[in-house]
């Protein structure tokens, strides 16, 4: 059976990319406030860029924002990108941004919300709450998880910094680092990756180093001001892949979403070769 980042890895294949199309309809962006003007936005970045989005990453809070009629508008952007992978001839993963984090039931809830009814193929996870937390998010091997773990925000120190007692005889780590190596530990389906600022290339190496055959969705190219070629030094795999460099607000503010999706699509490719990966 497929799993996720089997799925993954054939669609970034197909594509030669990397690049994670970041879906963030922030209302200061749109030309009026409601719904619909948040998928029509979506959905133009969705047209232009498909040929070169390893897999699109709609935020969920942007559209929850507008109530049932922003959830319902966000269920018609995964079915929409659904049918644009079939008209290309290549499925693209949609990993929905939620950060959801609970346990027991209500985990199993968000589960069938975001798989069942949205119709997502991945989800972003807070795993706080320990591995009972993400267990109702994997019981799918075709589905996948990114996990919180060292995240591109200013206040990401605060916590996920703290030096912890690694396993007996070890010297404290960094709680993120504990958080990758459970999760290297965790991934027996191939269904969990990581969430890693590419903001941070020394934490990218450290958790590279901790989880050497994980996934890493790493939001803080462009605006926040992460170096692309940095990042990919440090986190990608030795296969060369590894890493979904997610970019939102450089491609949808663009004069043309199709060429600057185009043009980083090219750069990670450059990058790649030079590193000679």
């Amino acid at each position: 059976m497929e799993t996720f980042f089997s799925f993954l890895e054939r669609r970034v294949d197909d594509c030669s990319s990397l690049l994670c199309v970041g879906l963030d309809p922030h209302v200061s962006l749109l030309p009026e406030a409601s719904a619909e003007a948040a998928l029509e936005f979506s959905l133009r970045i969705v047209r232009e860029t498909s040929a070169y989005a390893a897999a699109f990453k709609p935020n969920a809070a942007f559209f929850e924002f507008f109530g049932a009629s922003g959830w319902d508008a966000l269920s018609k952007l995964i079915a929409a990108i659904k049918t644009e992978s079939q008209r290309i001839g290549s499925m693209i993963p949609i990993i929905l941004d939620a950060k959801r984090g609970d346990i027991a039931s209500t985990a199993d809830a968000y589960a069938k919300s975001a798989f069942e009814h949205l119709g997502a193929d991945c989800i972003t996870l807070n795993p706080y709450l320990g591995k009972d937390s993400i267990e109702p998010f994997i019981g799918e091997t075709e589905k996948g998880v990114f996990l919180l773990c060292k995240t591109s925000n200013p206040g990401a120190s605060d916590l996920q910094d703290l030096m912890v007692v690694g396993a007996t005889g070890r010297s404290p780590l960094p709680l993120y680092v504990r958080v990758a190596e459970l999760a290297q530990r965790w991934n027996t389906s191939n269904n969990i990756g990581l969430v890693v600022g590419a903001t941070q290339p020394e934490a990218l190496a450290n958790v590279r180093a901790a989880a050497p055959d994980l996934w890493f969705l790493s939001p803080g190219i462009g605006a926040q001001g992460g170096d692309l070629a940095t990042a990919l030094k440090a986190g990608l795999r030795k296969d060369g892949k590894g890493m979904l460099i997610n970019v939102s607000r450089s491609i949808a503010k663009a004069e043309s979403p199709k060429r600057a999706a185009a043009e980083l699509r090219d750069e990670i490719l450059n990058i790649q070769q030079e590193l000679k990966i």
